[in-house]
Parts: C-alpha cells; structure tokens; sequence
C-alpha cells in the first residue's frame, strides 16, 4: 500500500462563519483560528457600525462595507504567507443577504465577487441560543434570526459549497 505525501493546499483555505446575529460566530471564528494557528479576519460591518453608533446603515454604506470586504479578501488571496488558513467571522454571503433584506436588491458586482471568492466551506450558526443585544445589533426576533438562518442557508446551496450547522448543545 503506498500513501501519497500531504501537500500544502495551493491557495488560502477559506472557512465562512455566518449565521444570525448572536449565535456565536465571533466567539467560534477566534477559538478555531487559535486551535488550529490560523488568522481570525473579524466582522468589519460590526466595527462600521459600532464607529458609526447606529444600527441603520444607507445602501452607500452598505456597499461601502462589501467593498472593504472583497479589496480584503482579494489580499488574503494574493498575500504570499506561511499561515494558509483563514476563519472569517461572517464574509460576502451575510452582507448579500443583509442587502436584499434591507433593501429588496443586491449589486451584481457583490454576486460577482461572491463566485470569485468562494470559501472552501461555510460553519453555519444556528439561532438556537438566546439573543444577547449591544449596541451592533438590531435583530433579536426569533423569527427574523430564522429567515435570516434560512436565507444564508439557501444562498450556501446554490453556490454548491460544503457547509456544517453549528448547533448548541443541550
């Protein structure tokens, strides 16, 4: 029997953690990006929005968010590190989704660069923990955390990437 030798993954290997507001995804993106000595790259919309000091964001500031996203995304795929593993506490699925939420359409060039950075796969919090307000957060509804659960959901299976629901364990 012969085993071929582990090889490097060719290109940063990308783990999406999404999901409603308050069900862990900060605290799960720093613990496995310390478990297993990869970069956490944090939620830039919740430092826009804690700068900013309200919850209502403009559609101008909403794709002012996407586009910091994606120039961040395009330097992780660009950048020549040694460390090739990173967790993104929520990425471009969450801000597509929080566009058509909010405003009933999304940019094609957010479509666009959702299929130019795809994530090797997607870590799916479920709303299965009570929600926890501050001041970044504005959707504590079980009902809202469960569209919006469902729509990230749906977006992830049309884009064909592997993805594992995150669930509290009772």
């Amino acid at each position: 029997m012969s085993s071929t030798p582990y090889t490097a993954h060719p290109t940063p290997y990308k783990v999406g953690i999404i999901g409603p507001e308050s069900t862990g995804k900060s605290t799960l993106a720093k613990y496995l990006s310390a478990r297993h000595k990869g970069t956490c790259v944090p939620e830039y919309a919740r430092e826009y929005v804690a700068r900013k000091g309200t919850t209502n964001v403009t559609w101008d500031e909403l794709c002012e968010i996407a586009k910091h996203q994606i120039e961040e995304l395009d330097n992780i795929v660009n950048r020549q590190s040694s460390n090739r593993k990173y967790f993104f506490d929520t990425e471009l699925i969450v801000t597509k989704v929080w566009f058509d939420y909010a405003f009933g359409r999304v940019p094609e060039w957010l479509n666009e660069a959702i299929l130019r950075y795809p994530m090797d796969v997607y870590l799916l919090c479920k709303p299965d923990i009570p929600w926890v307000p501050d001041p970044t957060r504005s959707n504590g509804s079980d009902a809202i955390r469960q569209e919006l659960f469902e729509r990230y959901e749906a977006e992830i299976q049309a884009l064909d990437i592997p993805y594992y629901i995150i669930e509290h364990i009772k």
